[in-house]
């Protein structure tokens, strides 16, 4: 007589609030100590026992999170069961739906060290101990503090509990979500869930200046390299001589020329994607197109705020007005040390002197340039040259 195998099913429940490496690599120790046939990742939608900081992320969100950290791995699924219930996310009622769902299977309950030292005080406490078994997982940090809380509800309640220590990785996500304001703690995520968390600027999130330089790099050709870091070197240094945010001077710097690869009609694909006015200059001048462009994907992949965004988009035309990032990018742009060409030192030394005068000499010589070429200069250039005269006069 053939017997069927009852299935193994690890439920691994949470805020996630980012899902990280830990969980990730915790629940693939799960799979593998317990032999589990499969491995559920429940995100909470409202916790029982805490409530969420401010600025988390939604529970939709860190849905998304959690299936792109768990793509690719084996015998590993993502449940939008307690988001779809809605209210307080109680376990037991979760475990109720999944046995309805998955009758006769055997469920494993995922714990680290919060939950399981706070086991006795969930609802249902008694039933739930009668319907299932606890994995305990431990970082290092709180290994001692884990198998006294487990010794207590194996004595009290005789569940069973089985441990899966993580000894490589030591973080919360509480510790994550201040790292990554400070550029930080990237190495803790998963490469897409780094990406998802910078273009959707979550937790107040402050992109790592290598991580953005590689994500560019790749975007340019192999020439064009040199420059675009020569220009994130000037632009540093110029904004630390006139007191412009150091960083957004960066962050605009590295992405300035993201998009100055790319064809005439691969640039007008783009302005179609995201809505992009031209006007008859630009909609035939690659060269024009790239700034407008590259402030889009700044925008939209890397979630750059507006001023970056801007210095971008007017760093080849220039305009009326421009704001002193704007300005430093321009001219950060046209003096970088790669740079060379009659009168580029003058430029230089007048950028750290006269900002202003450095950005009208360098429209100036773009017009200039522009002429030479057979091209009618952008109106863009020769509106923000009459700007500058005037407050330059003034």
């Amino acid at each position: 007589m053939a017997f069927s195998k009852t299935e193994k099913i690890g439920l691994f429940g949470g805020t996630f609030n980012p899902v990280h490496i830990g969980h990730t690599e915790a629940a693939r120790l799960a799979v593998e100590r317990l032999g589990l046939d499969k491995l559920i990742f429940i995100p909470t939608l409202n916790p029982p026992h805490k409530e969420l900081p401010e600025s988390s992320a939604s529970a939709e969100t860190r849905l998304e999170m959690l299936k792109l950290a768990s793509k690719g791995m084996e015998s590993v699924e993502v449940s939008d069961i307690e988001i779809s219930r809605g209210g307080i996310s109680y376990t037991a009622d979760t475990i109720k739906e999944l046995q309805k769902l998955y009758p006769g299977a055997e469920f494993w309950l995922l714990m680290g060290n919060d939950m399981l030292c706070t086991f006795e005080s969930w609802r249902s406490i008694d039933w739930l101990v009668k319907n299932i078994s606890i994995c305990a997982l431990s970082r290092h940090s709180d290994k001692s503090d884990i198998e006294l809380c487990a010794k207590n509800l194996e004595e009290k309640y005789g569940v069973e509990i089985v441990f899966a220590h993580n000894s490589a990785i030591d973080i919360s996500s509480s510790q994550l979500r201040q790292l990554l304001k400070q550029r930080e703690g990237r190495e803790y995520l998963n490469e897409d869930v780094y990406a998802f968390i910078v273009k959707n600027r979550l937790y107040g999130v402050k992109p790592d200046f290598d991580w953005l330089r590689e994500k560019a790099t790749a975007m340019l050709s192999a020439s064009r390299t040199p420059h675009v870091l020569g220009c994130e070197q000037e632009a540093v240094s110029l904004a630390a001589r006139w007191g412009a945010d150091e960083d957004d001077a960066r962050s605009a710097a590295i992405l300035h020329d993201i998009t100055k690869k790319l064809t005439l009609n691969e640039q007008l694909i783009l302005c179609k994607k995201y809505d992009i006015m031209t006007d008859t200059a630009e909609s035939s001048n690659v060269k024009l197109l790239h700034s407008k462009t590259g402030a889009a994907i700044a925008r939209d992949i890397f979630g750059m705020p507006e001023q970056v965004c801007d210095a971008i988009k007017w760093h080849t035309t220039g305009r009326p007005g421009m704001s002193l990032l704007e300005r430093i990018i321009y001219i950060a742009d046209y003096i970088e040390p790669g740079r060379n060409f009659p009168g580029v030192d003058v430029l230089r030394r007048t950028a750290y002197t006269d900002l202003d005068k450095a950005v009208l000499m360098g429209l100036e010589m773009s017009i200039e340039s522009v002429k030479e070429e057979g091209q009618i200069p952008h109106p863009n250039t020769l509106l923000a040259i009459e700007y500058l005269k005037r407050s330059i006069k003034a």
